[in-house]
């Protein structure tokens, strides 16, 4: 449930802009500005993680993991180049504001070296340790299985829509998550007014 309750301030949300939406961020970004919730925007990797993989084979674990988190700080600045404002606290946010998670990620260092992990299973992390909800952001309805989109997910399946360590540290952590479709300005303003849209839940619903 999205909005107001009870007249309180609504809580503060975490949301994934994956990568694929660059061409679209000059009309997810006003959408994202006017929520009624304050964001945590988490940035994908983009075509700068896509760089880093392009080399992997010349670059050892390490430092690949490492590159592949300073592509989403420059994404980051992509983002918040339509603006926004940008942060390097991970807590849940007072005000809408883009996440540079390089240095944060340095210091904590949550998660494995490995392609398994990306940009995805990191928004989890930070959706777990801020305290909030997760909404993500891709150029796809929802998380596809076997060919088709599904619409609530309980358990880890096999699925190329996010990294392979997404759903098992969602599910873990009970991190509350929906996927969907974000080239649709018009539909990620239903989601964030508390309308429901076609997507994905996963482990419990909004």
């Amino acid at each position: 449930m999205q909005g107001k309750k009870n007249g309180k301030k609504p809580d503060g949300l975490v949301v994934k802009v994956g990568g694929s939406l660059a061409p679209y961020i000059s009309t997810i970004v006003p959408v994202l500005r006017d929520s009624p919730r304050p964001l945590l925007i988490v940035p994908g990797g983009g075509i700068f993680a896509d760089a880093v993989r392009s080399s992997a084979s010349a670059t050892d674990a390490d430092a690949a993991h490492w590159m592949a988190c300073a592509a989403m700080d420059q994404y980051g600045w992509m983002i918040a180049a339509e603006g926004l404002t940008t942060t390097s606290r991970i807590t849940a946010p007072k005000k809408t504001a883009v996440l540079l998670p390089y240095c944060t990620l340095r210091r904590h260092d949550p998660l494995p070296h490995t392609w398994d992990v990306t940009s995805d299973t990191i928004s989890a992390w930070v959706a777990k340790t801020a305290g909030c909800d997760l909404l993500v952001l891709k150029s796809i309805d929802g998380i596809e299985v076997d060919g088709k989109i599904t619409s609530r997910i309980d358990c880890a399946v096999a699925t190329d829509t996010v990294d392979p360590c997404f759903l098992p540290f969602v599910l873990e952590n009970r991190v509350r998550t929906f996927v969907m479709n974000g080239t649709d300005p018009h539909r990620i303003a239903r989601w964030l007014e508390g309308k429901p849209v076609r997507g994905t839940g996963i482990g419990t619903t909004f």
